[in-house]
Formats: C-alpha cells, structure tokens, sequence
C-alpha cells in the first residue's frame, strides 16, 4: 500500500511520526522499465507543523537487459525517498488552500490522502542502472562479429581478417612488440 490517510498525523502536535512498513508486488513504471521483485522497505511520515514529510528506504529489483552481451539482467536498487507533502484543504475549515506558491510540490488530497507511489515511481526512474550488467566479470560481445563472448571464451579472429585499408597500420603495430 502506497496511499495513507494522515488526517490524524496532521492533527497532531509538529514532530509527531507514524512508522510504515511497505511491500507493494506490482507498481506501474515508466516505458521501458520494468520491476523483477517487489517493492519493500519502511517509511516514516512526519508531522512537520506546515506538511507532512515523508522519508524512507526502499529496495527493488529492476528487470534490465546487461549492456555487454544483451541477455536478461536484474539490477537490484535502493531508493531513498524524501519528500514533503502539502495539504490541499485546511483540515479545520475544509477550505481550499492556495497551491498556486508552490505548484511541482506533492500534495495531499482532499481527503488528506498521501499517495507515495509517484515519488516511487520517479525514484525508481532516477536509480535505474546506467550499465546494468548480467555479472560482473561479463566478457560482453566480439567487437569485431558479435559473437557471445560467454560462450565463446576462446573467439579470436586472424590477422587476415584485418580490413586491407588497415593492413599496414597491422604492420607497424607488429614492430611495436
């Protein structure tokens, strides 16, 4: 469960904290990510006097593909999360509050609801491995035919297969060794 009804937490006096501990299966994700496990970690809301703040961390498992050798990988991420959530309805009065000071701000809703899964689901976005790799020691693909490296551990190609135009620069780097 990502959304938390904190009419209470906001009732009550500033540095108050509710503990929450999270285990969500399935959460939609932008294109082209997709989750290989769930989502679990614990967040504490905090009453802060003006909002509610919102800190945890998090661990999942991204399904990705390893950028040597393109098989299937799992990166595994944390997030740290760290937000704060402005009300959008005077909790006395039942009001409307301006919004409009501060508008990328995440908002409660009007039933004083505080949905994480945005947050989450941007956090997860911004940990997404630049590289994901399957292993490690992953000896990716022959640069030269794209041949599986992991498969083929001993894959080389002869100096016949230089292109003709690069012949003589194979020459000088023989007499270099």
């Amino acid at each position: 469960m990502l959304s938390y009804n904190v009419a209470d937490l906001l009732r009550s006096a500033p540095g108050t904290s509710e503990r929450h501990h999270v285990e969500v299966a399935a959460l939609p994700l932008d294109e082209g990510l997709e989750l290989a496990g769930p989502i679990s970690g614990d967040i504490r809301l905090t009453h802060s006097g003006r909002s509610i703040l919102a800190q945890g961390r998090l661990q999942t498992t991204l399904a990705e593909g390893c950028s040597r050798c393109l098989r299937p990988a799992q990166a595994h991420v944390t997030l740290d999360l760290e937000e704060e959530a402005l009300p959008t309805i005077d909790l006395d009065s039942g009001s409307p509050l301006d919004v409009s000071q501060d508008p990328d701000r995440l908002r409660l809703s009007d039933h004083h609801e505080l949905d994480l899964a945005p947050a989450i689901r941007d956090a997860i976005s911004l940990a997404e491995p630049i590289a994901p790799l399957c292993r490690p020691d992953c000896p990716g693909l022959c640069e030269v035919c794209g041949v599986d490296l992991t498969d083929n551990p001993g894959h080389v190609h002869l100096d016949e297969d230089i292109d003709p135009r690069l012949a003589d620069l194979a020459g000088i780097r023989d007499q270099l060794r």
